[in-house]
């Protein structure tokens, strides 16, 4: 794979970007559809990309996700990304925050990264785009978290200004946002972004786990870009929700340390790793697409079953009602798959025509054997995470770690472990040794 294409220049940025946009306003930096400059036919590239990655703190250390690693900067999130997990295209979540905006723009000023004019920050061979997630709530309804993608560092401070009246705290993360969906939704547009539903199944705070039975109950359907599935879900799930079938479906991290980024991610069909030709791939445009989706085993999420919220028992009868069988406990987390066998309106899978494949894998901190040592062994020969789980082969993989530990990372890229089922907040575990 050729990364050198990704260093294509567009010139002015004002209409750089291409037909995926819609209405876009004067106070963004894509110009309206009849404006847009023509996509140029391009040799495709795979490319490799997680989404959705928390920051942690600024580099003054001034908190963002409380939840989150102090280790989680923008700069050591990219240096991550690029030197040791091998991603081409990273979404940082919380960029809205006026420190990282500030981190960003010192890092730009000191030529430690570059702007691109097709969207996104360049670091080394790796491309950041700058989101948000924030919190929306309907009258009514629980809260649902939601993602928000900017395509320049310019459109995420005017989209920052404009919530910073409609948010308590701007400093934090995945803030209450005090606007309807629906406008949220129009305002991302306006700037020239993509808005995404985040982890959309999760028991807290998603729009099927605790706030609606329709995506149309609370946002508009026309201005949903594409949908995050979350760690408790994958593709066989969500095919039971005829709804869903018209969207891209993307598996991130959500990753809240440095270790975390890439333990799900996307291989994505790209001319370059850019703002612009991602947004293609996520409308499935002039060729570009999502080709492969890899996440964990959705048994492995935390929130995969109901749970007692007392004993973490698995509640198997799969409702929220009556007693648990081991504590006696009547309060419970309702899982994920419990939730979608809820509200499907099909009782088997289905698979549309644009749909890649769902590939089960580990990453290799998940496997048995792989400790921090043996991690760093095999970076020092292979490069990165992507090249290990890509592109080593068995044979490779033992004249570096031995048999036994190159079995069982051969096994964990096919998704080849023996499971046991999270729920109730606690993740799932793998048993085979």
């Amino acid at each position: 794979m050729s990364n050198n294409s990704s260093n294509s220049k567009s010139g002015n940025s004002s209409n750089s970007y291409s037909d995926y946009n819609r209405n876009s306003s004067s106070n963004g930096d894509i110009g309206k559809a009849t404006e847009r400059a023509p996509v140029p036919q391009a040799d495709l590239h795979t490319y490799y990309g997680d989404f959705h990655i928390h920051i942690g703190r600024t580099s003054r250390q001034e908190p963002v996700k409380i939840s989150a690693s102090r280790n989680l900067t923008f700069e050591a999130i990219a240096k991550e990304a690029a030197e040791r997990k091998g991603l081409h295209l990273i979404g940082v979540i919380d960029a809205h925050a006026p420190g990282v905006l500030r981190d960003i723009e010192e890092l730009l000023d000191a030529g430690e990264m570059e702007e691109l004019p097709e969207g996104g920050i360049r670091y080394q061979q790796t491309t950041v785009l700058l989101g948000t997630e924030l919190e929306i709530r309907e009258p009514g309804r629980g809260a649902a978290h939601v993602l928000c993608y900017l395509p320049s560092l310019a459109a995420m401070k005017r989209f920052s200004a404009w919530l910073t009246p409609h948010i308590t705290n701007m400093t934090l993360s995945t803030q209450r946002v005090y606007v309807s969906g629906r406008a949220l939704q129009a305002e991302t547009i306006a700037h020239g972004g993509l808005f995404i539903p985040a982890h959309i199944f999760t028991p807290h705070k998603s729009v099927y786990g605790n706030c609606a039975d329709k995506l149309a109950d609370v946002l508009d359907v026309e201005l949903i870009d594409a949908v995050e599935l979350g760690l408790s879900a994958d593709s066989d799930m969500a095919g039971l929700l005829s709804e869903l079938d018209r969207y891209t479906w993307l598996t991130n991290s959500d990753a809240h340390s440095l270790a975390k980024i890439a333990r799900e991610y996307n291989a994505l069909q790209l001319a370059a790793p850019t703002f612009q030709e991602w947004a293609l791939a996520v409308h499935r445009q002039h060729g570009r697409h999502v080709s492969a989706n890899y996440g964990l085993n959705p048994r492995l999420g935390k929130y995969h079953r109901t749970s007692c919220t007392l004993c973490f028992s698995i509640h198997t009868s799969g409702s929220t009602a009556g007693v648990c069988e081991h504590c006696g406990s009547s309060k419970f987390v309702r899982g994920v798959l419990d939730r979608i066998e809820q509200i499907a309106d099909r009782s088997l899978p289905h698979r549309v025509e644009h749909r890649p494949p769902y590939i089960h894998q580990f990453p290799l901190e998940y496997i048995p054997g792989v400790g921090p040592k043996t991690y760093n062994r095999l970076l020092a020969h292979f490069g990165t995470e992507m090249a290990v789980l890509h592109n080593a082969t068995l044979q490779q993989l033992t004249e570096v770690v031995g048999e036994k530990t190159a079995v069982l990372i051969d096994k964990a890229r096919r998704g080849d472990l023996e499971l046991q089922s999270g729920g109730g907040g606690i993740y799932g575990k793998v048993l085979s040794t």
